[in-house]
């Protein structure tokens, strides 16, 4: 099997690059199935819509079912469940009820979803970094598509 070169790139280190050569090398020698990848797997869930704006709230403080659902105004009370249901599923965050009447019922990461918590913020600051930069280069996307009609 020809031996993967991961050219040098602004922003990728030595050890990043050497890292993406091995994901790649089991990739395309079809050791890794990339139906069953584990990457996509995780990355599926925590990158969805909801997921990543109910770890922050939950990394914040422990919350109720209807603090979350003010802290995200926008989510519908079904996909607040569903979303809920599926990270905890995961493990990312666990569930506590209360015997008070009527029951209660409180959400709170757990301490792999708390381990989460770095990295997503580091990804958040990069999104809010790079957002402008990212609008003006869909628009320029846009206007050179509409030229070439």
């Amino acid at each position: 099997m020809a031996e993967i070169t991961i050219p040098a790139a602004d922003g990728v280190s030595p050890v990043m690059r050497e890292q993406l050569r091995d994901v790649l090398a089991q990739v395309t020698c079809g050791e890794l199935d990339a139906g069953s990848c584990p990457v996509r797997d995780v990355m599926d869930r925590i990158g969805d819509k909801w997921s990543s704006l109910l770890l922050m709230a939950l990394g914040a403080r422990p919350h109720r079912f209807g603090e979350l659902k003010r802290a995200v105004p926008d989510i519908s009370q079904r996909m607040l469940t569903q979303t809920l249901r599926d990270l905890q599923a995961d493990g990312l965050i666990s569930r506590h009820v209360f015997a008070t009447v009527p029951p209660s019922v409180e959400y709170r990461l757990t301490a792999m979803g708390g381990s989460l918590l770095g990295p997503l913020m580091e990804l958040m600051a990069w999104a809010d970094r790079h957002h402008a930069a990212i609008k003006a280069a869909r628009a320029a996307f846009l206007t050179a598509q509409a030229a070439e009609v």
